[in-house]
């Protein structure tokens, strides 16, 4: 005897009764694991004191994500399964210990999304007007950590936040990566042939020249402090400047500030990326999968480029970036600031440092650190 055909919606009963036994058991593990992060803050501050006590490990954060990425099978993709994960752990975290980030602000600029990226959801967030009161912030430890921008893909480097490890004894935690979209925001309804000033920061208009030259020649353009700087500036427009203004940010912005989106992704370069990095004070274990930034002040001879990237070559360890900024010490002196692959503590490259330390004048390890899983 056959059995019958079930209808659409028998099937769908079927299938959501499954997925609410799913539902349950997933959060029946949820509530598991956070009760077992709850006894690793109480081990811990047994053992460290509840003054000096560590909850957030940035290695052993990065060691999970990988982890998910490597046994994950689908159909969900890897970095959104990572994303997951991600919130799962802030928000245990936050039952250990809630986490101030600081970061480049006001609300609503790409660097809160790397933030909220890389720390999850479950932090406390603060906005602060300048990457140096960034800095500042976590230094007096009001803010446990801090997010700031350091390079673009098409733009180049962030030199102020370079020039704040000069004089910083922060160290770099970690790194994000993100792929910046920009996009054109006005006020609903605005026609685009009445904008008559575009506001953004410096670098967004840089990075979206090329289509503001082909489709808004006749628009002056205005750099402000931040993206979602601009867009408050055009959400606060009132009486005859009203559907006279654009700004150019990102989807948080427009979200933000309830400004329509009239062009998206408007940059020139459709893989622009940005990488920020994390700063704090305590140095970080090694990960597995490690980047360390240096800070090298050469001594002003012939040869001494030459003597900064030698070492690196011969000890077979991969650079990734290095920069060069003035030094303030006399004319023609320069810093240069390098990133490069590996830990530290790794041998290989201890014997770099040590070459470097005996032909520069300084050498200083701005912090070895995870690199970006998401």
């Amino acid at each position: 005897m056959t059995k019958p055909e079930l209808t659409q919606e028998q099937e769908l009963g079927q299938l959501r009764q499954d997925i609410d036994l799913i539902d349950q058991q997933i959060q029946r593990l949820i509530n598991q694991r956070a009760s077992c992060a709850q006894r690793v803050a109480e081990v811990k501050q047994q053992h460290q004191g509840s003054e000096d006590a560590v909850f957030y490990r940035p290695e052993r954060e990065a060691q999970v994500l990988r982890n998910v990425m490597e046994r994950n099978e689908g159909p969900l993709g890897d970095e959104e399964m990572a994303r997951l994960f991600r919130e799962l752990m802030s928000a245990c975290l936050a039952h250990e210990q809630p986490m101030r980030i600081a970061f480049l602000g006001p609300e609503g600029t790409f660097t809160q999304a790397a933030a909220l990226k890389h720390f999850g959801h479950s932090v406390i967030s603060s906005p602060l007007s300048s990457i140096d009161e960034v800095f500042r912030e976590v230094e007096a430890k009001s803010a446990h950590y801090g997010v700031v921008p350091i390079e673009n893909s098409s733009e180049g480097m962030v030199n102020n936040t370079l020039d704040s490890f000069r004089h910083s004894s922060l160290v770099i935690s970690g790194e994000v990566e993100m792929r910046i979209h920009q996009n054109l925001l006005v006020k609903p309804g605005s026609d685009l042939s009445d904008i008559q000033r575009i506001y953004s920061h410096s670098q967004s208009l840089a990075q979206c020249r090329s289509w503001l030259d082909n489709h808004m020649p006749h628009a002056e353009r205005f750099a402000v402090s931040s993206n979602a700087e601009a867009a408050r500036k055009v959400a606060e427009q009132t009486g005859e400047e009203v559907g006279k203004v654009a700004a150019i940010a990102g989807i948080t912005a427009a979200q933000l500030y309830e400004l329509e989106v009239k062009n998206a992704n408007i940059e020139d370069q459709p893989d622009n990326t940005t990488r920020f990095l994390i700063v704090g004070h305590a140095s970080v274990p090694v990960s597995g999968q490690d980047k360390t930034s240096l800070l090298v002040l050469a001594r002003n001879k012939p040869g001494a480029l030459y003597n900064i990237l030698e070492p690196f070559h011969r000890n077979k360890v991969s650079m990734t970036s290095i920069e060069s900024r003035p030094s303030g010490q006399g004319a023609w002196g320069y810093v240069f600031y390098i990133d490069f692959e590996g830990h530290h503590s790794d041998m290989k490259v201890q014997q770099v440092l040590q070459d470097l330390d005996q032909d520069s004048i300084e050498v200083r390890i701005l912090g070895s650190y995870p690199q970006a899983v998401l």
